[in-house]
């Protein structure tokens, strides 16, 4: 008897939970629009100009560059392409930059080989690196908009440390004074070897 009234205690307690959150939860309809309307709202991807640098290191010239994602750039033996670029919204704690890059080489045989495609970062350049001997590229800045952020949150409602219970040992308003800890007694010391030994 005892389990059965347990059990539908918890089973009563659990829809209740459930009913709380179906009615402070935002259906999935309109979290699909609330996010359908904000995706609306970003740069598309195609409509974003993504700024890369390009070093030679044989000569030292550094080249600029502003592409859409999709487009590519070619200088000599090098090729650059730029797949997609992004940065993080304005109201993010951690503002990064990035821009997924592929990088060819046309080799000494005259055929093109890939020696990079990836992510690259403007704050974290060790975070990915394209390794080669010659030629270095980095994203620079990529130009796109957000929407609005989130609203600002509300500040915190004032409180005082007061408790407005009534206080126990004393005149209301004032507190009651600290007494003292109490001391622990000293724990006895166990007997020495020699006199255990000797009883």
């Amino acid at each position: 008897m005892r389990l059965a009234a347990t059990s539908l205690l918890v089973l009563l307690a659990l829809a209740s939970c459930k009913g709380r959150q179906e009615q402070g939860a935002p259906s999935a309809e309109s979290r699909k629009a609330a996010s359908k309307a904000a995706a609306q709202a970003i740069t598309p991807m195609p409509e974003r100009v993504a700024v890369l640098g390009v070093l030679n290191k044989r000569n030292g010239i550094v080249k600029t560059v502003a592409l859409h994602p999709g487009q590519s750039a070619r200088w000599k033996d090098l090729l650059v392409r730029l797949r997609a670029c992004e940065t993080t919204a304005p109201w993010e704690e951690e503002k990064l930059t990035g821009a997924f890059v592929q990088v060819d080489v046309q080799r000494a045989d005259k055929r093109w080989g890939r020696v990079f495609s990836g992510w690259l970062y403007k704050e974290s350049p060790s975070l990915n690196v394209v390794e080669h001997p010659v030629y270095d590229v980095w994203p620079k800045s990529c130009e796109m908009t957000y929407p609005a952020g989130p609203a600002a949150p509300a500040a915190p409602a004032s409180s005082s440390n007061l408790s407005s219970a009534p206080k126990s040992g004393g005149a209301s308003g004032t507190r009651p004074s600290a007494s003292p800890a109490p001391v622990a007694p000293t724990p006895p010391t166990p007997p020495s070897a020699t006199e255990s030994n000797a009883t």
